[in-house]
């Protein structure tokens, strides 16, 4: 028996995953961003391989990794964590700076990146996961605390993207006690879920111009659960 529960107890950190040239580039909202040897430092990172930016990874073997901060923006993770590269330009309006490889590094909310160049590819599934050497790194802000997948959960009430390699089926989980007299309200583009009960506003009681904190949808497309 698996419960699913028990795999939001694992620690992650949230990223900005980004690959590309000075030409185009996109970039993707990661959770599994990880070293795997010291001497010479390597890390590795998986991306679906439906997303835009695995094969830009392939192609132009190099990414850069932003890590991102515990305040950062719904703009931000929005654009990285629900857009499709396919669709959208997604550094467009960002504050970009581009590596020693020529590789798009986004500064938006971040406090630290590093650039990588790919060393090994590993098809794991539905994941590559890509191992790169690292080439170039750097602190950008010394005060601000790293944004943890905890918190994105418990704090800023988010929810995995489909393409995540962390992501759950709702119907997998335990289903709510139904019967209460508060509702809930799911945001459609990011999963967000706005809980009546632990908020303490009734959803109708927003202001119009609420937005999801998590992706900004507006709150007319919020569905009721």
């Amino acid at each position: 028996m698996i419960n699913y529960e028990a795999l939001f107890k694992v620690s992650y950190g949230l990223y900005v995953v980004c690959s590309g040239s000075k030409e185009y580039g996109n970039g993707y909202i990661s959770n599994t961003v990880f070293q795997v040897t010291s001497d010479p430092p390597r890390f590795a990172t998986c991306c679906n391989k439906d997303n835009h930016t695995a094969a830009l990874i392939r192609s132009s073997g190099v990414f850069s990794v932003s890590v991102l901060q515990q305040e950062a923006g719904a703009g931000t993770i929005g654009t990285f964590g629900y857009k499709s590269g396919k669709d959208t330009d997604k550094l467009s309006g960002m504050n970009i700076r581009y590596g020693e490889t020529g590789v798009p590094i986004v500064l938006n909310d971040a406090i630290a990146s590093l650039e990588f160049r790919v060393e090994e590819t590993i098809d794991v599934g539905t994941h590559l996961m890509f191992i790169g050497k690292l080439i170039h790194s750097e602190v950008l802000d010394e005060g601000a605390e790293p944004l943890t997948y905890l918190h994105y959960r418990t704090v800023k009430k988010g929810a995995a993207p489909k393409n995540a390699p962390t992501y759950i089926d709702k119907s997998k989980l335990e289903k709510a006690a139904e019967g209460k007299e508060y509702a809930k309200y799911e945001c459609p583009a990011c999963g967000y879920i706005y809980d009546e009960e632990k908020e303490g506003t009734k959803f109708d009681d927003l202001p119009e111009d609420w937005v999801c904190p998590i992706c900004g949808e507006e709150k007319s497309e919020f569905i009721k659960l």
